[in-house]
């Protein structure tokens, strides 16, 4: 086997693999450098042929400046991508951050036509905006049906809690990214949505049968796929119905025989990221990669090692255990995907247009119960957040800080790094004595996210809630993300504290919510009623 970068065969190998880099130009900038290479590295892996790359952190004006400089270390086209599924701006800053899938999913219930349309723009506006920056794949739509409130991962980031509307709005979002001139991928196949475990973790257990999936989790990804998705991401799960042995991104079972044969799929097949401890923990590089690609991938997407992913394909490939009439197939796979992309656009990232989608899905997403108003001048601003190592939604700039501080409220912000703020009482959780006295603004920025598992459940958040009550201390409440918590905690809400939710947590999310519910009461023109 020949190590060599000059080696024809190696080099048409590694045209199969996307690595991880930074938005950012300077390696000091790297965000994740545990799965984001050096320049140094990245350099070498695309002169030697690597065909793409996955993006992550930096402004959405420097991820144009980034993608030029990747591609000149190439010598060929490459497939540039990132996990934009709310929007550029959730990734980038500067761009459009939009509210989660999950949102139209809700309004669909009500509003099935605007609901259709504004995916149809969500996804225009996505696409046009990553051609701006020099992206040409988004991974994205979500096709999995959000089926179990209690999943850890995919969450709001669906598009449905039903595989009817799951389906009819992600293809809605394909159809924006296709008319922008950009590819898609609908993911995590066979489905995700009826997990209760992140498979950034762990390795998930989907125990239905095929009648069951035929019913459920499949349907989504076959109306992608009958409309012509570009690409399908694979999913890091155990389908011990299909295949007892194999999770579905290696299993030929999933890939091969359901989604190639069955299903009739004929585009880009790319695996979620190896880097998973679904699949890390279990496969070392090289096993991970060739058995990906024996299962039917094409696309290996974030090996732990490049390298080592390339030098065990190559060693498969040479030995027989690969026919090399399936790298032909996957190059030639990845070489249709590319011609279909329209080259990179110019101009200005985010246009009028834009901004006035954020706004418009921000106001029809969004419920607000004024009841009196908050109109406390003096007590407590008390926000959750994941993390602030980084925390996109709470800058220094952050409406829910800087409003509720010009009333009088002082800001206090729960995080997973930060000293614990509950103590060992099932009817009075929170230490109220650690944040001060007075009114409690109680705003939860809670929601689905990768790496945090289970965490989200353990916090009481329904105890706490009935203890501001209960203690005539609770001012208002704020939900942004998960509308199930919002339903839990809003069902056991006083009639008279002001409330209000919004799927989304980005600084326009808080902008609006805020600005009514801090307005004076007599200023108010709804009264105690919901605007939704």
């Amino acid at each position: 086997m020949s190590s060599n970068p000059t080696d024809p065969l190696r080099r048409r190998i590694a045209e199969l693999l996307v690595v991880r880099a930074s938005g950012h130009l300077d390696d000091q900038q790297r965000r994740y450098p545990r799965w984001e290479l050096p320049n140094r590295d990245l350099q070498r892996l695309l002169q030697d042929g690597v065909g793409g790359v996955i993006l992550l952190g930096g402004s959405a004006t420097e991820l144009q400046q980034r993608t030029r400089q990747l591609q000149s270390w190439a010598s060929q086209p490459l497939l540039f991508c990132a996990d934009v599924e709310e929007g550029v701006g959730q990734r980038f800053e500067g761009a459009s951050w939009l509210v989660p899938p999950l949102a139209l999913g809700r309004l669909h219930r009500s509003a099935p036509e605007r609901a259709l349309s504004l995916a149809e723009r969500y996804g225009r506006c996505t696409g046009e905006q990553a051609r701006r920056c020099g992206l040409n794949w988004v991974l994205g739509p979500v096709c999995d049906v959000n089926n179990n409130p209690a999943n850890p991962v995919i969450n709001v980031r669906a598009w449905g809690e039903d595989p009817m509307t799951a389906g009819a709005l992600a293809a809605a979002f394909q159809r924006g990214l296709h008319a922008a001139g950009v590819l898609g991928c609908a993911k995590h196949f066979p489905g995700h949505g009826d997990t209760d475990s992140d498979s950034h973790l762990d390795l998930p257990v989907l125990p239905h049968d095929r009648e069951r999936l035929d019913q459920i989790e499949l349907p989504p990804f076959q109306q992608l796929i009958t409309t012509g998705i570009d690409s399908v991401m694979t999913a890091h799960l155990l389908l011990p119905k299909l295949d007892t042995e194999h999770p579905a991104t290696l299993s030929p079972a999933v890939l091969t025989d359901l989604l190639r044969h069955q299903m009739g799929f004929s585009g880009l097949v790319v695996t979620d990221a190896l880097v998973m401890e679904a699949i890390a923990a279990r496969h070392g590089a090289e096993d991970a990669a060739v058995l990906a690609f024996e299962a039917g991938a094409d696309l290996i997407l974030m090996p732990a090692d490049a390298d080592a992913a390339i030098d065990g394909l190559q060693a498969a490939f040479a030995s027989g255990r690969l026919p090399l009439q399936r790298l032909e197939q996957a190059l030639q796979r990845r070489r249709h995907a590319l011609a279909k992309v329209t080259a990179m656009a110019s101009g200005v990232i985010a246009s009028e247009d834009d901004r006035g989608l954020e706004r418009e899905l921000v106001a029809a997403c969004s419920t607000i119960r004024r009841a009196a108003g908050v109109s406390a001048s003096h007590g407590v601003n008390l926000l959750r957040v994941d993390g602030v190592f980084p925390c996109p939604a709470l800058s220094g700039a952050a409406p829910a800080l800087q409003l509720p501080e010009q009333q009088g409220l002082a800001s206090v912000v729960i995080h997973g790094q930060g000293v614990s703020p509950w103590q060992d009482s099932e009817d009075a959780p929170l230490s109220l004595e650690r944040f001060g006295a007075g009114p409690v603004l109680l705003q939860l920025f809670v929601r689905g996210n990768p790496f945090r598992g289970n965490k989200d459940d353990r916090e009481p958040w329904l105890a706490a809630v009935r203890q501001l009550q209960r203690l005539d201390r609770l001012a208002g409440l704020v939900v942004y993300g998960s509308p199930y918590l919002w339903e839990q905690l809003h069902a056991n809400l006083d009639p008279g504290i002001p409330a209000a939710y919004s799927p989304g947590q980005m600084p326009e999310a808080q902008r609006h919510l805020l600005t009514t519910l801090l307005r004076p009461a007599e200023a108010s023109p709804h009264k105690g009623e919901f605007t939704d």
